[in-house]
């Protein structure tokens, strides 16, 4: 697996990899709607592109399709701090290990390339897997803010988990 700028031909990819509006939200945190469309994609990037403290990043195979996609925001370089999210992974790689992959290349990215000492995200409660995926690379849990996200008749509760570069 590898790590590329996103490009707006990632776009056709992303849109396919959400059939379900709640997990959907998991993803967007309320910032798009769903169905994800074009234009809104558009407007993630831009937003990004506007951003000297955030990127975007594609997760590629080993034929060069995109498998994931990934977020870098926030970088703080006097307190050595970034923030990720917007990680997802293609459904149909799912269960296989590329959840792993993504958030090692990416804190590792992070880390090595960015020289920064530490990186965060947010889980909600209602996604257990992500978690866990996040725990099995090396992030741990430091708060849990109750009822953060209202989807539908649901208050989630989601945590921050933080990863520290290790020397």
């Amino acid at each position: 697996m590898r790590l590329r700028p996103y490009k707006k031909c990632d776009d056709k990819y992303i849109i396919n990899w959400f059939d379900d509006e709640k997990k959907f939200q998991m993803w967007s945190a309320g910032d798009y709607n769903y169905p994800l469309n074009q234009e809104q994609l558009q407007k993630h990037r831009q937003r990004f592109e506007e951003n000297e403290n955030a990127w975007l990043l594609s997760m590629l195979d080993e034929d060069g399709i995109p498998v994931g996609h990934v977020a870098i925001k926030n970088v703080n370089y006097k307190r050595n701090t970034a923030y990720i999210g917007f990680i997802v992974v293609d459904p149909q790689k799912r269960g296989k290990g590329y959840g792993k992959e993504l958030v090692n290349l990416i804190t590792r990215y992070i880390f090595e390339i960015l020289k920064i000492d530490e990186v965060t995200l947010y889980v909600y409660d209602q996604n257990p897997i992500a978690k866990k995926c996040y725990e099995s690379v090396g992030f741990k849990q430091t708060t849990i803010e109750k009822a953060q996200f209202e989807y539908k008749n649901e208050k989630w509760d989601r945590y921050l988990m933080i990863k520290n570069k290790e020397y």
